[in-house]
């Protein structure tokens, strides 16, 4: 380089350098934020503020969390006429020798269709059949076992071979055969596959090279390694699990109400042995389901999680029809019953259903949705009360839950709690961290039981939307006198089968991942039960920025922490100094202080099968944690202080919180607004 390269490079440099601080200037702002940590200042939040609603939607259970390989294991699908649509069954082999129909011949009598093969003459020289691909391809592996289980019919003696194999057939993974004399009568036969081979579009097939009839109902198969033996599909049992929900909703959502009410979901058809289940077609969104995962398979599921079950049941209302209040008493008496199922001992009429299902001891079922969505309904709130007054008589202990939002206006029905649903752009979501600022402190407490961005700034998951949820709930946990539940929604979503975007976990036959949305919750998996802390912000600037406080106790070795949570949610970094005002000296530890946040490079990023850990949340550098300190907030993110306290002070941090509900005038009722 000359002399004039080297001048002009270096006031190039020059140039660049100042442009350079006059950009940060602009680009950073500075702030204050104040944690009270003052002994007693703090207010306990909800043990049951944070869990998860689970709906029917996206193939959530029916090719999903159940862990079922087959689709349309009954044949049911096309409802009892005959002929029945078996899809996805499929024919395998020479068509012009096997004849495949429906008829109304099953031993079951609440689901009669079965499958009848009629094979023309003997074929020695390859089998023929039908082969089942369950839903979008049967996740097989090598070295794991399948229980298969059918039952079969026979005039002659049967030759039958059932197979685990690829997805085109041609590779066997794994194979029993069947030689048995003539089966005039149904008979259940179970096998165990032990695979050799991995395809993960595998599919299950039953052949035979003999002349003959063979009828087959109720096919099932399905990997021994489940969650306990519940039949919960172990990776997405243990993502929903790691969200360390305090209760579970469920079924639904419109899959409750049903398009109409013939397709609502009956509780009293997904119980017992699965072979009798009648299954029904969910037209909200549109496929069968054999209701494997029933109303005993939720609250099943709810214990395996230690997650309160919150139990949303029909009221006699769907989209498009209803029950008039003066029809409803058998729809009373039906939810009256479930309860029972529940909570009754082994010795009661439904008890004891539940008790030759395999469990005797009664679930702790505390919460019950009268509807879902339905309050503006002409006969919502006549049925409602039908529903309320006799559960109360029964169980007054039971929390019951309206439609009706109440948290504008006083609800004009009795309430223990009233559902509260949104879904919107990230910036209303993110402006609603305050949505129950000036809510009442008086009267029945939110249950935030579905909320999410959606639209244009979602995506199929996007960072945006996830920041933005993560202000609401930000706003949640600091009005968590008021609201005492939240849970986002959808769950789940079957990546052949978007119903509904977006969505938490996503998942194939043999994969998954988060959304930013999911990592969102994970921050809030300690809060539940916690401690907040009054916080302040100060700043000379409007900012897009909200905080939180918590003290909580670590599960792995009993220490306290205290976890400050920050979501910036505007394209400037935030210089912030922050300040935990009553802590004396020493009374953090720094070697033990943690920072984790999550962004990424582009607002709209998501996660893929492709790239899973593309927006998760990651370490970032907390050296100097202190009762005063500085540290940066990256624009556009989610951050997580976790700053442990010296052993000297836990005490002053120990629960001591009791419970009391004291009525109050309503006079008094802005001194007892929140300021957390």
């Amino acid at each position: 380089m000359d002399s004039f390269g080297v001048w002009f490079f270096g006031l190039f440099a020059l140039f660049a350098s100042f442009h350079g601080l006059v950009f940060g200037l602009e680009a950073y702002q500075s702030a204050q934020l104040s944690i009270n940590a003052s002994r007693g200042v703090g207010r306990q939040i909800p043990e049951t503020l944070f869990g998860q609603f689970f709906e029917e939607i996206n193939h959530a259970g029916a090719g999903g969390l159940w862990a079922e390989l087959v689709s349309n294991r009954g044949f049911e699908a096309g409802g009892p006429n005959t002929p029945s649509n078996i899809d996805p069954w499929t024919i395998i082999g020479d068509y012009s020798i096997i004849n495949v129909s429906t008829d109304r011949s099953s031993c079951f009598s609440r689901n009669i269709i079965a499958l009848r093969m009629d094979i023309l003459c003997d074929c020695p020289s390859g089998g023929v059949g039908v082969y089942n691909p369950g839903y979008w391809g049967m996740n097989i592996e090598q070295g794991k076992t399948y229980k298969v289980v059918f039952y079969a019919k026979s005039l002659q003696p049967i030759s039958l071979t059932v197979s685990l194999t690829s997805s085109d057939g041609t590779q066997i993974l794994a194979s029993a055969n069947i030689e048995s004399i003539a089966l005039p009568s149904w008979t259940k036969w179970e096998l165990l596959l032990n695979s050799t081979g991995t395809d993960h579009s595998g599919r299950l097939q039953l052949t035979t090279t003999r002349k003959g009839v063979i009828w087959l109902d109720q096919v099932s198969a399905m990997p021994t390694d489940t969650y306990k033996g519940h039949g919960f599909r172990k990776d997405l049992f243990g993502m929903l699990a790691d969200l360390k929900p305090r209760f579970l909703r469920f079924p639904g959502g419109c899959f409750v109400e049903g398009e109409w009410l013939r397709n609502a979901f009956r509780w009293k058809q997904t119980i017992g042995s699965w072979e009798e289940r009648p299954g029904h077609f969910g037209d909200v969104w549109m496929y069968w389901t054999d209701d494997g995962l029933g109303y005993f398979e939720f609250l099943q599921l709810s214990e395996d999680l230690g997650a309160a079950p919150v139990w949303v049941f029909n009221n006699g209302i769907s989209h498009n029809d209803e029950v008039d209040t003066s029809s409803i008493i058998p729809f009373v008496q039906d939810v009256l019953d479930s309860i029972e199922f529940a909570r009754g001992p082994p010795d009661s009429e439904w008890g004891r259903v539940r008790a030759v299902m395999g469990h005797p001891e009664p679930f702790p079922l505390q919460y019950i949705a009268i509807g879902n969505e339905d309050c503006w309904k002409p006969n919502y709130r006549g049925n409602y009360l039908k529903f309320y007054n006799a559960i109360k008589d029964v169980y007054p202990d039971i929390s019951l839950i309206t439609n009706c939002d109440g948290s504008s206006q006083p609800l004009d029905h009795p309430a223990d709690l009233y559902d509260f649903h949104i879904y919107t752009s990230a910036n209303n979501m993110f402006s609603m961290a305050h949505q129950f600022d000036k809510t009442s402190r008086f009267g029945p407490k939110a249950f935030v039981s579905e909320y999410a961005v959606t639209g244009k700034d979602a995506g199929t998951g996007s960072l945006l939307a996830a920041l933005a949820e993560g202000a609401f709930l930000i706003g949640l946990e600091k009005n968590s006198d008021v609201v005492k539940m939240a849970s986002y929604a959808p769950l789940f979503v079957n990546s052949n089968d978007r119903r509904w975007n977006p969505d938490a976990i996503v998942f194939n036959s043999w994969q998954h991942f988060g959304t930013p949305s999911y990592w969102v919750q994970q921050f809030f998996s300690e809060s539940s039960g916690a401690t907040i802390l009054p916080v302040t912000t100060l700043s000379n600037q409007s900012l897009p920025f909200i905080a939180s406080a918590i003290t909580r106790q670590s599960v792995t070795d009993n220490s306290y922490y205290l976890r400050i949570k920050i979501v910036n949610f505007g394209s400037n970094t935030v210089n912030l100094k922050m300040s935990l005002i009553g802590l004396g000296a020493n009374a953090v530890n720094p070697s033990g202080s943690t920072c984790t946040t999550l962004t990424s490079t582009n607002l709209m990023d998501e996660n893929s099968f492709a790239t899973p850990n593309k927006v998760v949340p990651r370490p970032c550098v907390f050296t100097n944690a202190d009762i005063n300190m500085n540290v940066v907030i990256s624009p556009y993110s989610f951050t997580s202080y976790d700053v442990s306290l010296s052993p000297s002070i836990e005490p002053a941090y120990k629960s001591d919180f009791t419970s009391y509900d004291v009525s109050l005038s309503p006079s008094i009722e802005p001194a007892y607004k929140s300021d957390m």
